[in-house]
C-alpha cells in the first residue's frame, strides 16, 4: 500500500499527462496519489483547472484516490501565505511548499514562510530544517517530507532526526517527474529506514500519517 503526496506532471517538468501519471501509480499498487506540479502565481488556477479534471475521471474509473494539488515552488518567502491561500481557493486539495533543500538556491526563510502558513499542508525536502521551525510544523499539523528525490534527499536524516526529536509528522513522497521515479512495493520503507527513522516509527510514516493526511482532504 503505497501514498504518495508530491509528483509531478507535464503540466511542470514531469514526462507524463496528469491521467498517465495516475494510471502509472494505479498499476504500480499506489492507494492515493496527488499531482503537484510546480506553479507560481502566474499559473496556480490554471494548473489546478487541468489537473482537477483527470483526478476526477481516474477516480471515476479506476477507484483510485487522485488529488489535484500544487507545489509552491521558488515563491517569494513573504508571498507563500498568499499563494497557499489562492491555490486552496482554486480547489487544490494538497498545497505542498517547495521547501530550503540544499541543491537549490531557495530563498531563506521559506520553511518558516510554509510552516506558518494554515494553508500549507506539507513542507517538501525542507534541507537543515531548524529545532524551532520543526515545533511549528508540529503546532501547525504540516508534514515534513522525507524524499526519495536524488539531491534533495541529501538532508533526509538531517529532518528525520530533527522532526522526530519534536515529534513532527514525517511522510514519504517520491517527488516523481517520470514513471521510474514512482515508489514500487517497499521502497517507500527504504527511503525512510535509510534517512534514520527507526522500524517502530514505520508504520505511522508509512500509513498512519498518509491515512490522516487523506481524511483532512476528504473533509
Amino acid at each position: 500500500m503505497t501514498f504518495d503526496f508530491h509528483t509531478h506532471s507535464f503540466f511542470s517538468d514531469g514526462v507524463l499527462s496528469p491521467i498517465e501519471l495516475i494510471r502509472r501509480a494505479h498499476v504500480a499498487g499506489y492507494r492515493a496519489i496527488a499531482v503537484t506540479d510546480h506553479v507560481g502565481l502566474a499559473n496556480i488556477e490554471q494548473v489546478i483547472r487541468e489537473v482537477s479534471r483527470d483526478c476526477l475521471l481516474a477516480e471515476k474509473h479506476w477507484g483510485i484516490k487522485a488529488l489535484p494539488g500544487v507545489e509552491l515552488t521558488h515563491i517569494p518567502a513573504a508571498a507563500i501565505g498568499e499563494c497557499a491561500k489562492l491555490a486552496k481557493k482554486c480547489g487544490a486539495k494538497v498545497v505542498v511548499v517547495h521547501g530550503e533543500t540544499p541543491v537549490e538556491p531557495v530563498e531563506p526563510g521559506t520553511n518558516r514562510a510554509a510552516l506558518m502558513s494554515s494553508y500549507v499542508d506539507i513542507l517538501a525536502h525542507p534541507g537543515f530544517i531548524t529545532t524551532e521551525e520543526a515545533q511549528i510544523a508540529v503546532v501547525n499539523q504540516i508534514y515534513l517530507e522525507i524524499t526519495a528525490r536524488g539531491g534533495h534527499s541529501l538532508t533526509n536524516g538531517h529532518v528525520a532526526k530533527v522532526g522526530l526529536a519534536v515529534g513532527a509528522k514525517l511522510i514519504v513522497n517520491s517527488d516523481s517527474h517520470s514513471p521510474d521515479n514512482l515508489m514500487k512495493a517497499g521502497f517507500a520503507a527504504k527511503v525512510a529506514q535509510g534517512a534514520g527513522i527507526p522500524v517502530e516509527f514505520l508504520e505511522s510514516v508509512l500509513v498512519n500519517h498518509p491515512l490522516e493526511l487523506l481524511k483532512r482532504f476528504e473533509a
